[in-house]
């Protein structure tokens, strides 16, 4: 059983690559089940919108997860109350609308969790992340209410996704980090099981300041004349991990950083 998990989808270069290539992708890496981090992929760089959602799906997207630009798109927020596919992160403020984790049947009856999180340093004011992920493990159990279980940690520090990632070590098959936008070196099965990258990246253009135009980005650090930030529109590179999973434990057999196209073009 193989997970591919996308990080952040950046704009209209990052929708596009998804939409032309991610079929041909699942196809030669033979993956079963896909999740993409789409917060960011609206072509103003924040928020997601219900025909991006439906493109995604017909492109090979099982499952969308997002993080503190969620609802910069307010459509969204309906369509998220009829669409489990489109999950928002658990421990935001309640009432919200969406859920924060779901269960999905995949190939031969197996169950597949997928947990969205948000941290609490540097983000916007949500719940406490450890307590709600206390309370998660609680209810729920590998192997007995899910096969596999995926957590899309969507957080500003490593400190706080490193500690997430040894929380749920030997409880969950992949903890992955988004947000950040940048892919760690540091895609590895911690000790009791559990495949672990600190950032998956981002789906976008990396000619660019995390998926934004360089030059106004640069502007704007500078304090010279600039304008509200808007994605950099080059090719796009695909960037995540894929997880070969154990069938019979639920844990992780194997984990590898996943580069494609764009800037790196290692694929």
């Amino acid at each position: 059983m193989k997970i591919l998990f996308l990080g952040d989808v950046v704009g209209e270069s990052g929708c596009f690559k998804i939409t032309n290539d991610l079929l041909k992708q699942i196809s030669k890496h033979k993956i079963d089940f896909v999740i993409v981090n789409g917060e960011n992929a609206d072509q103003s760089g924040v928020g997601i919108n219900q025909v991006i959602c439906e493109n995604f799906f017909k492109s090979g997207v099982n499952v969308i997860t997002t993080g503190n630009h969620v609802w910069d798109q307010k459509e969204i927020m309906k369509y998220m109350e009829k669409e489990n596919r489109v999950l928002r992160p658990k421990n935001l403020f309640e009432p919200a609308p969406g859920n924060g984790f779901e269960i999905f049947k995949i190939k031969e009856n197996y169950k597949i969790g997928v947990l969205n999180l948000m941290g609490n340093v540097f983000m916007k004011k949500c719940n406490d992340v450890f307590e709600i992920s206390k309370k998660f493990l609680k209810e729920y159990e590998l192997k007995k209410d899910y096969d596999f279980l995926v957590v899309d940690f969507h957080g500003e520090i490593t400190s706080e996704k490193n500690a997430i990632g040894h929380f749920f070590d030997g409880k969950a098959t992949l903890v992955v980090g988004t947000h950040t936008h940048i892919p760690t070196n540091d895609a590895r099965i911690l000790k009791n099981g559990t495949a672990y990258q600190t950032d998956a990246g981002m789906c976008g253009d990396y000619d660019s300041v995390i998926g934004m135009n360089k030059h106004n980005s640069l502007n704007r650090f500078m304090k010279e004349e600039s304008v509200k930030h808007f994605p950099a529109n080059g090719e796009a590179t695909l960037s995540g991990v894929i997880v070969d999973c154990n069938l019979k434990t639920g844990l992780a057999n194997k984990i590898e950083s996943y580069i494609f196209g764009g800037e790196f073009n290692k694929d």
